[in-house]
């Protein structure tokens, strides 16, 4: 059914004041180190013309990993570009993370120790500080929780953190924000030690917390970093078991246990549902569910389910979704191309809706799912979609005096400008038209894929999104448009007013 929204030129409603850091993103320590990660789709799996093939052994990631070298983070492309999208919070995790050795005097002479599973170098981790730098982030880590550690029943020593947070304290670049362990609760999953349990980690955890308030109390304590321990796929049929099918999902309550040290931002991660590379273990969505209710609302869903959760461990206090993407494993076939922009947008504004926080992409430049493609750094039309969003929307929310249903989602923010009015973003994600009234004229970002839906560049009134000359970007311009606006299936508008 097609929709008709109306704008509202005063009077809604404000919500919140949301961190100007909202938009942040992972760089996997995987990507730094080098390692193995995602294998790429093909160019026809991408385009939706070849089925990408069944992998019912999900378990033997040999199957669908393969090694990258490390990234190179002194690209110019790669700062220029990430220095357009503004200020951000850098997230080195993952659960290559969990087994990283840091050789930062080279005594290694490049051979794993028992227990790891890689290596970092001082050249590595000074690099990527200097990434940090240079865009002015912040950053967050989670340290090493493995075999070459500590044995399961053994408290957590911290000598391997400290070299990490005194070597970036050191450089000028410290570590602002710490996670303990990346996915704690899929204990079997993410490389700790042999026998570890949830009690094991919730007295690790204290210990951590108290360990980083006596040496680094600048740093804030972040957790509980989970996945999946709550409804995490909404309504998709089948998708009971989660991104650990077969596997124990540890709750958070007892991964904190009786919680002595103290939280200052909650963090979970959320995917919107499993690759096709992991489909077998369940929770992955047709293509054609891309734009249905119930897969854009998984996101706010997520965000709704732990909000009780934030409230009880960080009262008052800021949400960070540490990991996000449209699908664990990678990304979708379809993640790099238009049709994933629909979803993101609506993350940010349904999100914003909920909580005060963060979110981290994932990621900024490795896998389908990366705003950048990996190895050249060309944008993909969701980082144009994010730069829009950065560059439009303020930091105040306010409802949008729109119900949310299919073909009108609606939020509503302040100017990024400073100047009086709103800024709308209205995403279609219908089959019909949606039209729009305003209350006055406006300048219209409207976006639509390139011909189709599953385009692997974006359209900006009209015209293609692509890198210039020397990396120039497009202009991102406006066009002005008055009295009422026709939105086409599928596409995406900011409304500044």
């Amino acid at each position: 059914m097609a929709q008709f929204v109306k704008l509202q030129a005063s009077g809604l409603e404000k919500l919140r004041e949301m961190d100007e850091r909202l938009v942040s993103y992972n760089v996997e320590m995987t990507e730094v180190t080098g390692g193995t990660f995602w294998k790429a789709y093909t160019d026809a799996q991408v385009d939706g013309t070849e089925e990408f093939p069944v992998i019912s052994d999900w378990q033997n990631m040999g199957n669908l990993q393969q090694w990258y070298d490390p990234i190179d983070t002194k690209n110019p492309r790669l700062i220029k570009l990430a220095k357009e999208l503004g200020t951000a919070w850098v997230r080195v995790s993952g659960t290559w993370a969990n087994k990283t050795y840091y050789d930062f005097d080279g005594h290694c002479n490049g051979k794993v120790p028992e227990g790891f599973q890689n290596l970092l170098t001082k050249d590595q981790w000074l690099s990527l500080l200097d990434f940090v730098k240079a865009i002015d982030g912040k950053l967050l880590v989670s340290i090493a929780n493995c075999p070459g550690i500590h044995a399961a029943d053994e408290p957590m020593p911290f000598e391997q953190a400290d070299l990490l947070f005194r070597t970036s304290k050191e450089y000028g670049v410290p570590i602002s924000a710490a996670e303990f362990t990346n996915e704690p609760n899929l204990i079997a999953l993410s490389g700790l030690p042999q026998g570890y349990t949830a009690a094991d980690h919730a007295r690790d955890n204290d210990l951590f917390g108290a360990w980083l308030k006596e040496n680094y109390p600048e740093c804030l304590f972040v957790g509980p970093c989970t996945v999946g321990d709550i409804n995490l796929f909404g309504a998709l049929e089948g998708a009971g078991g989660g991104m650990a099918a077969g596997y124990e999902i540890v709750t958070t309550e007892a991964l904190l246990g009786e919680y002595k040290s103290k939280l200052d931002v909650f963090s979970y991660h959320y995917y919107n549902g499993v690759s096709e590379r992991g489909a077998a273990m369940g929770g992955h969505w047709p293509y054609e569910a891309a734009l249905t209710e119930q897969y854009l609302e998984v996101a706010g869903n997520c965000a709704r389910q732990y909000i009780a959760r934030r409230d009880k461990y960080v009262p008052g206090g800021q949400m960070w979704v540490t990991e996000s993407g449209d699908a664990g494993c990678g990304g979708n076939t379809w993640a790099s191309t238009y049709v994933d922009v629909p979803r993101t947008l609506n993350e940010l504004g349904d999100f914003s809706t909920v909580t005060d926080g963060v979110i981290f992409h994932n990621t900024l430049a490795s896998s389908d799912y990366g705003f950048l493609k990996h190895g050249t750094f060309e944008p993909r039309p969701n980082y144009f979609a994010v730069l829009l969003w950065n560059r439009l929307m303020g930091p105040a929310v306010y409802t949008s005096g729109e119900p949310i249903r299919e073909g009108a989602h609606v939020y509503a923010h302040s100017r990024k400008d400073g100047k009086d009015g709103y800024v709308y973003l209205v995403i279609n994600n219908s089959a019909e038209t949606t039209t729009v009234e305003l209350p006055k004229q406006a300048d219209a970002y409207i976006l639509t894929g390139n011909g189709k839906m599953r385009s692997r560049t974006m359209l900006l009134n009209g015209k293609e999104l692509l890198l210039g000359e020397n990396d120039e970007l497009p202009e991102l311009t406006s066009v002005s448009v008055s009295g009422t606006v026709e939105l086409a299936a599928g596409s995406c508008a900011f409304f500044v007013l």
